[in-house]
């Protein structure tokens, strides 16, 4: 029977220690003899070549260690914001998460980042005070952070003894230590009723009871224990493993029920093929198990993995509660989910809001980046790679260190050197009026055995594009596409590839697209429908000349996205920064201050963005922390922005 599993998070700002602490992790359960260096490059999840050299974390990486019955499988995510995708992927399949602070730097902007994502996801999470001997140490200033800048809902476990020296150690509180107890029972009664009767009315509570309910809690993501140590040395590691499997929840396995799981994370092995990590919430899938991805794609299963004494084995199954590797699986994307009983989770953070293209440094390896960016959007989906009217591939991005890496990865991986175009703001265009146009068959301007007519109208802000139907079955080529369903959904995949593209390059948005005609021609049918049988070629080329007609009848509003940003800066600076979003036209929607920290909401338009990211350390003295969420669109004023390597179409109406 496999063990119990526990899918842990390790998250920090960059350099709090958390892929030293995971390998400290590793080496206390014995998976391994001697902790790697993240200087030297030894760790096991830096596992890529520009990961090792650059000292950060690039992608996700999962490794796992026994303790006692329960297996944990730990998730080490990237620290630096412009992999933020990569740590929203790992929270949709967490069980609970370890948050690491420095004693020296205390809590950092990234810190204050991921603890709200935590708490939105309502994921189980325990603080470690990372680096007690370090010099400059404080952990009574760092959990006075925590309680003003994260949460005052903490419990405090133990204590540093030799605090800024090599032999630092940490001391955990006994259980049935009164003044323990005291602080416990206080922490606990901000959310149980009877903790706060018995602690007014001075009743005891036992240490067991009060730890039950301290368990509950920490599950429920309303209480946070804080441990404090040093990975680099292992001190109070011991402690925060033990604390680890008491508080946070181990999932029982279940193989009964279908299989159900998401995708989080795609390598590529040796030969080049696909190796989807995945999070099994439901039942159990094995070698040969045929599977349903999104979209209706059907996948079969070559081989199942799990991570066990260090390395990735070959398993007869992966089970519910369990993070795998699946072999075999060509069409598979991050993000796919399978089974009946997938985990929801709602985006923590705002999609890229830059694009840039890149160009092979050598003509001839332009076929080759093209295929590598196609399989580098497959491990990551974000950066959204297609390729402009010039031939040029675009990708979306999130800041210069994430196109650096990208390229560096170019490099080493594919052995193409690029260069970046100069990063621009996505835009996206939307319908001004109404625009019809059909293609019939057996007419002069169509040269293909089918008919298509489609009608494109403005939908409400946020909406997308969605594509309905007013053409009866007995007009579409059920004998090609077997059912109405089928033949509307592979008409409505045309026109969203068509107006991926708009009149200006931009992804055409907020519209209703409607088949309002269609026909296919048969050897022995009427005279307007006579001739060659259509085939799927013919609806798969007349589609686009229709959609982009009706496009052009309806003509198109360029719209830039806007932003609703939250900035936390010391509030000393608040007056610079509201100088600042003023004079770029942001509006202000809120201002509070809490433990000398001013909290900025304002709506900003995204061109804005990157120049306040850039200038917001310099501004706060690296204490500011920028948030942001999409928050829609609004029409461009002046003339509309042109999507780079794109032909402004200047046909039909404005």
């Amino acid at each position: 029977m496999p063990a119990r599993s526990l899918n842990l998070g390790i998250l920090a700002h960059v350099d709090a220690g958390k892929t030293t602490l995971t390998e400290r992790l590793l080496h206390l359960a014995g998976v391994i003899d001697q902790p790697g260096s993240v200087d030297s490059g030894t760790t096991r999840t830096d596992s890529l070549a520009v990961e090792r050299r650059r000292g950060i974390t690039v992608k996700a990486a999962v490794v796992a260690l026994q303790v006692d019955d329960i297996t944990v499988n730990v998730v080490d995510t990237p620290g630096h914001p412009d992999f933020i995708a990569e740590v929203e992927r790992a929270l949709g399949v967490l069980d609970g998460a370890v948050l690491v602070l420095s004693a020296v730097e205390g809590v950092q902007p990234q810190t204050r980042i991921l603890m709200r994502a935590l708490q939105r996801q309502r994921i189980p999470t325990l603080l470690f005070v990372n680096k007690i001997d370090r010099a400059g140490a404080d952990v009574a200033r760092v959990l006075e952070q925590v309680r003003s800048r994260l949460t005052p809902d903490v419990l405090v476990t133990g204590a540093p003894v030799g605090l800024g020296s090599a032999a630092a150690s940490f001391a955990g509180f006994a259980r049935e230590d009164p003044a323990f107890q005291e602080r416990e029972m206080l922490a606990l009664a901000e959310h149980d009723d009877g903790v706060l009767a018995a602690y007014v009315e001075g009743r005891e509570r036992s240490a067991a009871d009060l730890q039950r309910v301290a368990i509950a809690q920490t599950r429920a993501g309303v209480l946070h224990p804080v441990y404090a140590g040093s990975a680099a040395t292992g001190a109070g590691v011991a402690e925060l493993m033990t604390g680890i499997v008491t508080y946070l929840p181990a999932i029982s396995p279940a193989t009964e029920g279908p299989p159900s799981g998401t995708v989080f994370k795609i390598e590529r092995g040796g030969a080049g093929e696909k190796i989807a990590y995945v999070r099994l919430f439901g039942g159990a899938v094995r070698p040969r198990d045929r599977i349903v991805l999104g979209e209706g794609r059907h996948a079969t299963i070559a081989a199942t993995e799990t991570f066990d004494g260090g390395a990735w084995v070959r398993t007869p199954a992966v089970t519910e509660g369990q993070i795998g590797r699946l072999h075999g699986l060509a069409a598979v994307r991050v993000g796919d989910t399978f089974g009946p009983h997938r985990r929801t989770t709602t985006a923590v953070f705002a999609p890229p809001t830059l694009e840039a293209s890149v160009e092979a440094v050598r003509p001839a390896q332009r076929p080759a980046l093209r295929a590598a960016l196609l399989q580098l959007a497959d491990s990551d989906p974000l950066i959204a790679a297609r390729v402009d009217d010039d031939g040029r591939p675009t990708v979306s991005l999130y800041g210069r260190v994430q196109q650096e890496v990208l390229a560096t990865t170019l490099a080493e991986e594919h052995g193409i050197d690029v260069a970046f175009s100069e990063a621009g703001v996505l835009h996206v265009e939307r319908p001004r009026r109404a625009g019809e146009a059909v293609l019939r068959l057996n007419t002069e301007e169509n040269p293909y055995q089918a008919t298509i007519g489609l009608r494109l109208e403005p939908a409400p802000p946020g909406s997308g594009l969605r594509l309905v139907s007013q053409v009866p079955a007995r007009d579409m080529p059920l004998y090609l596409y077997k059912s109405a369903e089928t033949f509307v959904a592979t008409i409505e995949r045309h026109v969203r590839q068509e107006l991926a593209h708009g009149r200006y390059g931009w992804t055409v948005t907020d519209c209703v697209v409607t088949l309002v005609e269609a026909a296919y021609s048969v050897a022995d049918g009427p005279p307007s429908r006579r001739g060659p049988t259509s085939t799927a070629s013919d609806y798969r080329n007349v589609t686009p000349l229709v959609a982009r007609e009706a496009l052009d009848r309806a003509g198109t509003r360029v719209c830039e996205p806007v932003l609703r940003i939250r900035l936390e800066v010391p509030l000393a600076d608040a007056p610079t920064l509201n100088r600042l979003l003023a004079r770029w036209g942001a509006g202000i929607t809120r201002q509070t201050s809490a433990g000398g920290l001013a909290r900025l909401e304002a709506r900003l338009v995204a061109a804005r963005l990157h120049a306040l990211q850039h200038q917001l350390p310099d501004l706060t003295g690296g204490e500011g922390t920028l948030e942001w969420d999409l928050d829609g669109y609004q029409p461009v004023v002046g003339e509309p922005p042109v999507r780079a390597g794109w032909r402004a179409r200047t046909a039909g109406r404005t």
